[in-house]
């Protein structure tokens, strides 16, 4: 069990969550003497940076936007005297891809694991009354032994750089929001829920967890503020008359609050949104509420102008605007857990998230998307350093569950993203994350991974793991791409009827499928890297999708243009966007708007 509780900050009546974000001193360590220099206590220089933001854009240096190594934050913050007494935690959303926090001088806590929150607890370190020094050392170095997977390197010149597995950028930092935290000694710790619905009516099977034996008590709140339901004691059953079921794009949230009491006395008081459904597989369909739904929408990625991977509250809201304009239904979080407001939002919108561990990677090559096209092989499980991704990937997979359980939107785990799977040595480090991830899960949602090129019938040894068989095909660009676009759609059936020929009656969803496009670019007849080219490339995977019954969803790659690693195949990055990275309709939108509109929520029924 986790020893830091992952629910989201909130001030209630027992709570207080006080935000940290803002401008923290920063400084590189480029001689990496950080320790031995006693920058625990304090860093020097007089630089200030945001936060929650990735560092590398906002200078005009190379070699800090490159920079591979250990990085530190500085701020100094204000306990008031009223918390004496209370447990006091500093929550990081997120510090990528490990750190370790220390408060006056004294290590308080590390973390590794880029995407996902931790908390210090600094109940015996912090002095009330008065500021107290927070120091974070953060390492943004890529590994085989942590996710997502990467090489190190040293150049000539003595500089690291970092080599991904990976094709998008190794943004890092303290990219999400930070939060002071006071709660009581004996508060809410967790929580579970699930759900039942019998007619008009609806259960929802409750669990929690406290770090104490006093009464709870558990209470529904309609979204009029009426009590919907009541429940005591630390398991038990919410009934909930003539209930409002959540919905794709007509969401309806219900508000609990869970107590602790001593009597009449208030000991904590949590509350969180929640949402009425229920999802299963059944044949070859995906079922909410018992009714398929037929997915519609992207892969995306956390990323933008100046901040990178930081979170930012406004580019949040206009990629929600756009998804609905386009008549998207849904997104897969590509390739690690997002912000946690990206999903508190998708609650509040009615989208369908299928979220996705940071377990990218899981191929050794530095261009993996051009050579797993290829067939190439490279014996990724076979390492003796196996073990050791496996229980980092464990606990990133525990912690992402832990984290968003109990958020409707999300409706499938995604648990690799474009593996190796032709090893033997694959078959069991599969087994072990998709049994944990449907122990950890009460709710038993279906568990994925995004299959890659080679990952075909006779190949791929690791498909029937899923739930939903999830295909990243590029036919039509990194194969047989341009004038050859005829051919690619051969080879493209030619793979369905494979897959069809297997029988495997689940339902299948394309988690990727695009091509690189410049916003900039007309060119008719059409060339690669034009508008024109990619309409004709969605038009001829459309024809596809529309052609076999078990295929229940279509994700494009990618939502908008990502930063990558720079290189000869890439222009400033990955240009596969639907939109420009500045959030920008391209050619293609208008393609997949006319598209997604018409077809029904029950496509293919």
């Amino acid at each position: 069990m986790l020893e830091y509780s992952m629910l989201y900050p909130r001030t209630t009546k027992s709570r207080r969550a006080v935000s940290m974000d803002g401008m923290w001193k920063f400084h590189l360590d480029q001689e990496e003497w950080g320790e031995e220099k006693g920058f625990a206590e304090g860093i020097p220089g007089k630089d200030l940076i945001p936060v929650p933001a990735s560092f590398q854009d906002f200078y005009t240096g190379k070699e800090i936007r490159e920079f591979t190594g250990d990085v530190w934050y500085e701020k100094d913050i204000f306990v008031p005297g009223e918390w004496e007494g209370n447990k006091i935690f500093i929550r990081f959303g997120a510090a990528t891809h490990r750190a370790v926090v220390f408060v006056n001088g004294k290590e308080i806590a590390s973390h590794e694991g880029g995407f996902l929150p931790f908390c210090a607890d600094v109940t015996e370190h912090v002095c009330y009354n008065a500021y107290n020094k927070v120091v974070v050392k953060v390492n943004n170095e890529l590994t085989v032994t942590n996710i997502p997977c990467g090489e190190t390197i040293t150049l000539p010149n003595g500089r690291k750089m970092s080599k991904p597995y990976f094709d998008f950028f190794n943004y890092s930092g303290l990219q999400r929001s930070v939060y002071l935290m006071s709660v009581p000694k004996e508060y809410v710790f967790d929580f579970d829920l699930d759900y039942k619905i019998s007619g008009r009516d609806a259960e929802i099977n409750y669990s929690v967890q406290t770090t104490g034996e006093h009464a709870v008590e558990v209470e529904l709140f309609d979204e009029e503020g009426k009590q919907a339901a009541l429940a005591k004691g630390k398991s038990g059953v919410l009934e909930v008359e003539n209930a409002h079921l959540w919905r794709v794009h007509k969401a309806y949230l219900y508000r609990l609050v869970i107590r602790i009491t001593d009597g009449d006395r208030l000991l904590d008081e949590y509350e969180q949104e929640i949402g009425i459904r229920t999802v299963e597989i059944k044949g070859t369909s995906i079922l909410l509420n018992g009714k398929p739904v037929y997915l519609k929408g992207f892969g995306k990625h956390e990323d933008s102008d100046i901040v990178g991977r930081g979170f930012q509250i406004g580019v949040m809201k206009r990629d929600f605007e756009l998804m609905k304009w386009i008549g998207a239904n849904s997104f897969r979080t590509a390739h690690y857990p997002y912000s946690e407001e990206i999903y508190q939002m998708a609650d509040r919108e009615g989208f369908l998230i299928i979220d996705e561990v940071a377990a990218v990677g899981l191929f050794a090559s530095l261009m993996n998307f051009m050579e797993a096209s290829t067939g190439k092989e490279t014996a990724f499980f076979e390492k003796e350093t196996t073990p050791l991704l496996l229980k980092a990937h464990k606990r990133a997979l525990e912690e992402l569950i832990t984290r968003d359980k109990n958020h409707p939107s999300v409706i499938a785990w995604s648990l690799l993203n474009e593996p190796e799977t032709s090893s033997d040595a694959a078959v069991p480090y599969f087994k072990e994350i998709f049994d944990l991830a449907h122990e950890l899960d009460v709710q038993k949602r279906p568990r994925t991974f995004a299959l890659v090129m080679n990952s075909v019938p006779g190949v791929c040894k690791c498909y029937p793991f899923s739930d939903i068989i999830a295909l990243n095909r590029y036919y039509g660009w990194y194969v047989k791409g341009g004038y050859e676009i005829s051919e690619a759609e051969v080879l493209f059936r030619k793979e369905l009827d494979a897959w069809k020929a297997l029988n495997l009656n689940k339902p299948f969803l394309f988690t990727e499928y695009g091509a690189d496009t410049m916003g900039t670019e007309h060119k008719l007849p059409s060339v690669m890297w034009s508008q024109e080219y990619q309409e004709e490339y969605l038009n001829m995977v459309n024809s596809v999708f529309d052609s076999y019954d078990f295929i229940k969803g279509e994700q494009v790659w990618n939502f908008a243009d990502f930063q990558t690693t720079e290189g000869i195949l890439r222009v400033n990055g990955n240009k596969k966007g639907i939109f420009t990275r500045q959030r920008q309709p391209k050619d293609g939108a208008y393609l997949l708007r006319k598209r997604w509109k018409k077809l029904p929520l029950d496509y293919k029924a």
